[in-house]
């Protein structure tokens, strides 16, 4: 049982497969969702995967300010369907704030958010800034959360 976080360039080809694979998984095939999940921000993100018995089952994806929003955002948050009702969403979500704020630095953290998962997300601080809309066939909702209002980190 390991937590990995590493920069593109530091997986191994099979580990990459995997997540993307999981990915596809989850978001295209399980929710019926055909859209471009290579998208290319992998290559410049950081990702964040935790392992059990040799199998990825929790994982999400880190983007640098730069590349998004402007300021660092948390997406393709996924834990494999087997392993859901463990805690590993909101252990994975803690990880995810935690190593944006302390590795970072930023003011705030964004992401985009299915609707179904806007109290989740809220429960770590999140905020919504936008109105709901439709991404992909799914409702969506920006949210933001600011550095001063992250009640569930460890920093």
């Amino acid at each position: 049982m390991t937590w990995k976080i590493a920069d593109f360039n530091e997986l191994a080809a099979a580990e990459l497969y995997e997540m993307l694979k999981l990915r596809v998984d989850v978001f295209v095939v399980e929710q019926n969702c055909p859209y471009p999940e290579l998208d290319g921000l992998d290559q410049k993100s950081v990702h964040l995967a935790y392992r059990e018995n040799g199998k990825i089952l929790a994982y999400s994806r880190l983007v640098p300010g730069e590349l998004k929003y402007g300021v660092p955002s948390i997406g393709r948050v996924i834990v494999s369907p087997d392993a859901r009702g463990r805690g590993l969403a909101r252990e994975l979500m803690r990880k995810s704030i935690d190593f944006i704020f302390n590795e970072w630095q930023p003011e705030e953290i964004r992401l985009q958010g299915q609707v179904y998962l806007q109290e989740f997300y809220q429960s770590f601080g999140f905020d919504p800034i936008s109105d709901v809309y439709d991404e992909d066939g799914i409702p969506h909702v920006d949210m933001r959360l600011d550095k001063r209002g992250s009640p569930n980190t460890s920093r």
